[in-house]
């Protein structure tokens, strides 16, 4: 048996905001301290059974309370333990030389990010030349220990800028031909119009000495963990979307095959996407999503960015790809034939419609798992009422993705 003086003590505060003094609880006294809880037991330690019918409904409520508590430190405690952080003060210099040697990386999707109007960028320049704080950068460790940069591209492109030194692998954070000109600046106006190489050498060198705080990530915490640090600090103008943060977090041979059946240039022939999502990495969301569903339509639950996390996730580091890559391409072949020219619409929208998209793909790619050979369905078969139905209406849940994908097979069988 618990000791009731162990439930007291864990519980106290708790059960105080359930019913503080005043309310069903006497106020402690030295002669019963016990009482401030409402617990008239005859010692700390008193048994269950001694309790009047009041006190046993008092200490089951409390031991509730207890529970919940702990239940709530267990949860934290968890999460936590999936963080692993620490930081460096790092010299302008020294991250700049990590750029350059690709140890501090700029992933692709985050280049189009780069948005800092040149004032702004001269004001940093100018904050680092005071020496006034500016926000830390936070970086994600690889397993081959470079960094990802979660947040700080603007900061980091703007210092690559000012040096004049282009970004590796980073078309657009090319600055060795762009080198940034302060401008507009509010205290050191006697700067304005200067580049890096214009200043002094005492002060190109006390600046290359100004630290930059970098908050790190290590590899040791848990890929969720990963995720939701990338997507909650980047949500800014441009913010990443889940796919372009799946591309940074699990990055891998399977996340390479994707973003290349992405580019093939008879599956982004079947896409016409709004122009907010030409460049989002929605086509590539788009082939996951075949091979997750392909695979694990079964425990799909209707959270689908937790659900592909999670695909992704287990997937990461797959290399043995070939088939998979195979079936891809056979079934996006075959509706390209099927489509004929143009891309792949139904009656009355004027771009793609994803989720039937997606649904006909995995279709045809079941008639060929099977051993089948897909046919070519009926005439306006992309207008057919079901699949339309089960790709519009409540699409995020298990029975409609199962039913669009069932009837695309059906159509595709012949059926």
């Amino acid at each position: 048996m618990v000791a009731l003086g162990e439930v007291v003590g864990t519980a106290r505060a708790a059960i105080l905001l359930i019913c503080p003094p005043g309310e069903g609880f006497p106020a402690a006294t030295s002669a019963d301290p016990t009482r401030s809880l409402g617990l008239r037991f005859h010692t700390l330690h008193a048994g269950y059974d001694m309790l009047s019918l009041r006190d046993r409904l008092w200490y089951r409520r409390l031991t509730r309370v207890t529970e919940a508590v702990l239940d709530l430190q267990d949860e934290l405690d968890k999460h936590r333990r999936a963080v692993d952080t620490e930081y460096f003060d790092l010299s302008i210099r020294e991250i700049v030389r990590m750029v350059e040697s690709n140890e501090i990386i700029v992933a692709p999707a985050y280049q189009r990010q780069f948005q800092w109007k040149p004032n702004v960028q001269s004001a940093l320049i100018e904050s680092l030349l005071l020496g006034l704080p500016v926000p830390a950068i936070f970086v994600a460790t690889n397993r081959d220990g470079t960094w990802d940069v979660v947040d700080g591209l603007q900061r980091i492109a703007t210092i690559m800028r000012f040096h004049g030194i282009d970004v590796p692998s980073s078309p657009q954070l090319q600055f060795s031909n762009d080198i940034l000109r302060l401008s507009e600046l509010g205290q050191l106006t006697g700067f304005n119009d200067l580049t890096l190489e214009d200043l002094p050498m005492p002060i190109r060198l006390m600046f290359g000495k100004r630290y930059i705080r970098v908050q790190v990530l290590s590899d040791k915490s848990d890929a969720d963990v990963r995720f939701e640090l990338f997507r909650r600090l980047n949500a800014g103008a441009v913010a990443l979307t889940a796919q372009e943060i799946r591309a940074c977090v699990f990055n891998g041979p399977f996340n390479l095959m994707l973003e290349d059946l992405a580019e093939q240039d008879e599956f982004q022939s079947l896409l016409k996407l709004k122009p907010q999502n030409q460049h989002d990495a929605t086509s590539a969301e788009l082939v996951l999503k075949f091979f997750a569903y392909f695979d694990r339509m079964e425990e799909f639950d209707g959270k689908v960015t937790k659900f592909l996390n999670s695909y992704m996730k287990t997937r990461a580091n797959h290399t043995d790809l070939t088939a998979e890559r195979e079936l891809f391409l056979r079934s996006v072949r075959f509706l390209r034939e099927v489509v004929g020219t143009g891309p792949f619409k139904r009656e009355r929208v004027s771009t793609t419609p994803l989720n039937q998209l997606e649904a006909v793909l995995i279709g045809i790619a079941k008639v060929y798992s099977s051993g089948a050979t897909p046919v070519r369905p009926a005439s306006g078969w992309e207008n057919d009422k079901v699949l339309v139905d089960a790709s519009t209406k409540g699409t995020n849940s298990r029975s409609m993705l199962t039913k669009r994908v069932g009837r695309a097979r059906d159509l595709f069988s012949g059926e």
